[in-house]
């Protein structure tokens, strides 16, 4: 049997217990189907795949959740402590006892997609695949075949929603690993403002796939921030695509964070189709054991005065890998752009390994773009003179791997989301710190 076909015989029998639905649905999820079945899992002779071998998914045997059964203890210990607006998934399926939705300000919309495809399904049809269609990846398109969850955010012109909109994913230990595709809509009117958190997290003896396509649209002068917080099992699968559309003076800011998963691929493209348009991608990513972590990103300049500013890092330990490939894209007459890209990783093992690829490509002239990576360890100089001031081994390699980290961190505002990024980094320090004085100790790894 292909690999293939154990997922199609899977959406197959999905298929005979699903009611009826708009045309339209069904269409596209033959479509989806029809494009996985010819495209096939990508292979390392694949020029985007070449670094990264999903041969552990293609030859797995992924069954669907059919309930979101979780006790509340096992799932508020894994909840981000936010004040927030919050939709939970449980293995793919909505948990409508997990998620709370009261008191959504005027203008707003937070929805599972079923429910929007019930209440309202021609409106979701529209922009539902424009950004991200089964052309894209295989995995786009496997996303696509089992379209029926996920979720749904639309911001009316003007509306600022002061609290974040959390979308939890929760992984459980299951008899037999499971598979979800979620998919997720954000259509964000002209000067709107939000805040969106995507969580992925589980149980720690999980060992499942999550799939999730999101696409987002922002109207003129609205101003979005994207916190991406992936701390899966280590046992889990995680494949992500993000795909942005940018209309003038939009603000879109990115912070993709990725601690756990076995392997894991997030591809984060941003369109900015009008004058004044920003995108901030901000990003690190943490690899242990023998973990594999993709990054590839791609900024499309398609309008003038556009402006872009990517910052990724990385560390990696253990047998751990990592692949970073970004890319800058300024469109032919995309002229006063400003494109910046900046990737550094640090190597705590001599084992570890990295490979990284930044792209420019250029078709305009009155440009300012830059693109850069280093590798590099820990100075033992700075770990020397951090244990004459009385800090244990431990303990300094942790400090200055995390001031490594720190001009990714600085950045990031919700303290729940950076508390839990600096634990897995560093592990348990004696006590809170200030993380931008520790960054100057560790120039040497930035030089």
């Amino acid at each position: 049997m292909s690999d293939t076909q154990t997922f199609l015989d899977t959406l197959k029998a999905r298929d005979s217990r699903r009611g009826s639905e708009p045309t339209w649905i069904a269409a596209r999820r033959q479509a989806g189907a029809a494009r996985f079945e010819a495209m096939g899992f990508p292979t390392l002779r694949d020029e985007e795949w070449k670094y990264t071998n999903v041969r552990s998914i293609a030859q797995g045997n992924f069954a669907l959740a059919d309930n979101a059964d979780f006790s509340p203890a096992s799932a508020a210990a894994l909840t981000l402590p936010i004040e927030a607006h919050r939709l939970t998934f449980v293995d793919g399926v909505f948990a409508p006892a997990l998620s709370e939705l009261e008191n959504l300000p005027d203008g707003v919309q937070v929805l599972p997609l079923s429910r929007a495809l019930e209440d309202n399904h021609e409106a979701v049809g529209g922009p539902l695949g424009r950004l991200t269609g089964v052309e894209f990846s295989p995995f786009a398109a496997l996303n696509t075949a089992f379209m029926e969850e996920g979720a749904v955010i639309r911001l009316d012109r003007g509306c600022v929603v002061e609290k974040p909109i959390v979308l939890q994913f929760l992984s459980r230990e299951n008899a037999e690993p499971t598979m979800c595709h979620p998919r997720v809509l954000v259509e964000a009117g002209g000067r709107s403002e939000a805040t969106l958190i995507e969580h992925h997290a589980g149980q720690e003896g999980a060992g499942n796939l999550t799939n999730v396509v999101a696409e987002l649209f922002l109207g003129r002068g609205a101003i979005f921030t994207h916190y991406k917080l992936q701390e899966a099992p280590l046992g889990d699968y995680h494949i992500a695509s993000i795909h942005v559309e940018q209309e003038r003076d939009s603000r879109y800011v990115s912070h993709n964070l990725d601690l756990g998963g076995a392997l894991v691929r997030n591809d984060l493209i941003s369109d900015l189709e009008g004058k004044g348009a920003e995108t901030v991608f901000n990003g690190l990513f943490f690899g242990q054991g023998r973990q594999h972590v993709d990054n590839h990103t791609k900024v499309n300049h398609n309008a003038p005065l556009t402006f872009s500013n990517e910052n990724y890092k990385g560390i990696l330990d253990d047998r751990a890998r990592g692949v970073f490939n970004g890319r800058v894209y300024v469109k032919r007459d995309s002229q006063q752009i400003e494109g910046f890209q900046s990737n550094q990783n640090l190597l705590l093992s001599d084992r570890a390994h990295i490979d990284a690829k930044p792209e420019l490509e250029i078709y305009a002239d009155d440009v300012k773009c830059s693109h850069g990576t280093t590798t590099g360890q820990l100075d033992e100089e700075a770990i020397f003179v951090l244990r004459t001031r009385g800090l244990d081994e431990q303990t300094a390699r942790g400090l200055l791997t995390l001031a490594f980290a720190g001009e990714v961190l600085e950045n990031v505002t919700q303290d729940a989301i950076a508390e839990r990024v600096e634990l897995a980094v560093a592990g348990k320090l004696p006590e809170r710190f200030n993380v931008a004085g520790l960054v100057e100790t560790s120039t040497a790894l930035n030089d």
